[in-house]
């Protein structure tokens, strides 16, 4: 007879395994939370670059919506229809997902793309131009002033 030690730790990661990794307790239901596509940003001369893995997430459930310099990405990963049969395994994730980023103060808001194709969102976050110092003369008159 071999004798395992008891480790409560252990116990509640695996029960969180099984929610993949996060598990939302309410009402004495376990539900699974919503998952968060991973995200690349990267910065140029003219533009923010965000980049969103969505696979199986068609363009129709992507929402992207800005108010108050917060970029939100959102939208719904939905597990497709089982016929006949039944899983023996889900390892992917489904559900909604939101994704929101606070957005410089050089962002023009009115300056957004979006496009998504093969699983990938691409998100041009264009910069506004940079306001350049105006001289100003100087009269010798004071009167025209």
């Amino acid at each position: 007879m071999n004798l395992v030690n008891w480790s409560p730790i252990r116990e509640f990661d695996e029960f969180l395994n099984q929610f993949g990794g996060s598990a939302v307790v309410r009402t004495g239901a376990i539900e699974a939370s919503g998952w968060q596509p991973p995200v690349d940003i990267a910065e140029g001369e003219d533009a923010y670059h965000i980049d969103m893995e969505l696979p199986a997430v068609a363009n129709d459930d992507i929402a992207v919506t800005v108010k108050d310099s917060v970029l939100t990405v959102s939208g719904e990963r939905r597990r497709e229809a089982l016929a006949d049969g039944r899983r023996h395994r889900v390892e992917r994730r489904f559900g909604k997902f939101s994704r929101s980023f606070r957005l410089p103060e050089d962002v023009d808001e009115d300056a957004i793309d979006a496009a998504a194709k093969d699983g990938l969102l691409r998100l041009k976050v264009r910069k506004r131009e940079q306001a350049t110092p105006r001289a100003i003369p100087v009269q010798a008159d004071l009167r025209s002033v």
